[in-house]
């Protein structure tokens, strides 16, 4: 009895989980386009702060797409799979960690840098 209340547990806990992977995956790839899309505008109107712009949409989208690969942690079986997540939340965090030091030199240098081109 007890057996089959936690395989069921497990299964709706499995089943929530990929519903909101695919929802987080979605989400990140929205923004990341929406961003690309309103950047590519904001570049072509001389905007000064379209690097910032573009920086900050893209981390977003990137941290939503690591939540879905930390909720697909909780759905992995075997440790292989384990390794290949790891290694993407990793390089997702390190490209979210390289836009956002990017984001604060943008911010320090005032877009100094496009001015002068």
């Amino acid at each position: 009895m007890i057996g089959e209340f936690e395989q069921l547990l497990e299964e709706i806990l499995g089943n929530i989980a990929s519903i909101a992977i695919i929802l987080f995956e979605f989400i990140g790839v929205g923004i990341i386009i929406w961003t690309g899309i309103t950047g590519f505008l904001r570049w072509l109107k001389h905007a000064g702060d379209t690097g910032v712009y573009l920086a900050r949409g893209l981390a977003m989208g990137l941290e939503f797409k690591m939540g879905s690969e930390i909720l697909r942690t909780v759905i992995v079986r075997e440790w292989k799979e384990i390794g290949i997540v790891a290694g993407i939340i990793a390089l997702r965090a390190a490209l979210t960690f390289l836009l956002h030091w990017e984001i604060k030199e943008e911010e320090r240098n005032g877009g100094k840098e496009e001015k002068q081109n």
